[in-house]
C-alpha cells in the first residue's frame, strides 16, 4: 500500500517554525520542483496565512492562492480551514460559509481539511457540505487531545458522525505532537476495523514523538501522512519528508517519490529561511512541557512573536503553565 505524502512546507511550517511570515515572493520559485514531486497534495493555504497576508505582509491571499495554483497544476492543493470560523476568530453564516468555499474552489483549492477546535461536528457540517456540493475533496478532522473525557470511544463517535455528514477523507490532527505512537496504532486501527474510510495522519514534532507516531499509523493502515521538506522540518513543525520517503523504501508502504528531487527543494528554502530569522521560534529540540500545556504547534512561534511585541518575551513559561 504506497502512503501518500501531504507536504506543508507552504501552510502550517512556515506558521509553526517562523509566524506564517512565507512569502508569496519565496515560494513561486520553487512550485515547479514542488509540482514535479509527485505529493498526494500540498498544504498552501487556510490557518494562518490568510491573516497573516493581510495583517503583516501585504499581500492579497486570493492573489496567492491564485498564482500557486497556475505554478502547480499537477499537484492537488490543500488547505486547512476552521469550519463554521473559516478562517476567522468567529463563527460565520452558512450562507457566508458557502460563498466562501464556492470562491475558494473557483480560485484553485482541491482538498479542504475542516476542523473545529472543540471537535463538534455541527461546527464543521456547513463546510463539509459546501466542499462536496462545489465537487472539490472534503476532509473531516479529528482535532486529537488527550483528557479525563478524550477517550478511544471519543474519536470513533466522532468518525461516525462525520462520515454522517458525509466526507471523503478523515485526518487525525496531533496538532501539539501529544499522540503517542502506541496511541497511533490503536487509534488508526479500530477506526479502520469499524470504517471504510481514507484515513490521514497530521503530527507536530515538538514532542519529539511524531515520526514513531507515524510509523506504527503506517503499519495499522492509515492511507497518508503529512510531513515538511527537512530544512523546513522540526522543533515546532514536522517530521521531514525525506526522512519518512527514506524509511519507506523498497518496502510495500514505498511512497514512490524521488528524494534527489526533494534534496533540491529542501537546498532552496534552507537559504530562503535564512530571511525570516528574526520570526523564528526559541525552542532547540524538543519540548516536553507540550506534553502538558498541549499547545499546538502552529500557534507557539506565533505565540512567541507577540510576546516579544509586548515586551513579555520572558513570560512563555508562565503562559505554557497557564
Amino acid at each position: 500500500m504506497t502512503i501518500a505524502i501531504t507536504d506543508v512546507v507552504l501552510r502550517d511550517a512556515h506558521q509553526s517554525l517562523f509566524a506564517t511570515r512565507l512569502r508569496l515572493d519565496d515560494m513561486l520559485p520553487i512550485a515547479a520542483a514542488l509540482d514535479d514531486v509527485g505529493y498526494g497534495s500540498l498544504e498552501c493555504w487556510g490557518g494562518a496565512t490568510f491573516d497573516a497576508c493581510i495583517r503583516f505582509l501585504g499581500e492579497d491571499p486570493w492573489l496567492r492562492l491564485r498564482e500557486l495554483k497556475k505554478a502547480m497544476p499537477k499537484t492537488p492543493l490543500q488547505m486547512l480551514l476552521r469550519g463554521q470560523n473559516l478562517l476567522g476568530y468567529r463563527h460565520y453564516a452558512d450562507d457566508v460559509v458557502e460563498r466562501f468555499v464556492e470562491r475558494a474552489v473557483k480560485n484553485g483549492m482541491d482538498v479542504f481539511r475542516v476542523f473545529d477546535a472543540m471537535n463538534d461536528p455541527r461546527n464543521m457540517k456547513a463546510a463539509l457540505q459546501a466542499v462536496r456540493s462545489h465537487g472539490a475533496h472534503a476532509q473531516g478532522t479529528l482535532s486529537y487531545t488527550t483528557s479525563p473525557a478524550h477517550t478511544l470511544q471519543t474519536w470513533l463517535d466522532l468518525t461516525e458522525q462525520l462520515l454522517e455528514t458525509g466526507v471523503d477523507s478523515i485526518a487525525i490532527k496531533d496538532m501539539s505532537g501529544i499522540l503517542t505512537p502506541m496511541a497511533a496504532y490503536e487509534l488508526v486501527s479500530e477506526i479502520k476495523k469499524r470504517f471504510e474510510v481514507r484515513l490521514h495522519l497530521h503530527c507536530h514534532a515538538t514532542t519529539g514523538m511524531a515520526e514513531m507516531a507515524l510509523l506504527k499509523a503506517i503499519e495499522a493502515g492509515v492511507d497518508g501522512v503529512d510531513t515538511a521538506i527537512s530544512s523546513m522540518s522540526a522543533t515546532y513543525g514536522h517530521p521531514a519528508t525525506e526522512a519518512l520517503v527514506a524509511t519507506l523504501a523498497g518496502t510495500k508502504y514505498d511512497t514512490g517519490l524521488d528524494i534527489l528531487k526533494l534534496e533540491n527543494i529542501a537546498a532552496y528554502f534552507r537559504e530562503v529561511r535564512k530571511k525570516y530569522h528574526a520570526f523564528e521560534g526559541q525552542l532547540k529540540g524538543y519540548d516536553s512541557r507540550i506534553l502538558v500545556a498541549q499547545v499546538p504547534g502552529g500557534m507557539l512561534t506565533n505565540l512567541e512573536s507577540q510576546l516579544k511585541q509586548q515586551n513579555a518575551a520572558d513570560k512563555l513559561d508562565q503562559v505554557l503553565a497557564e
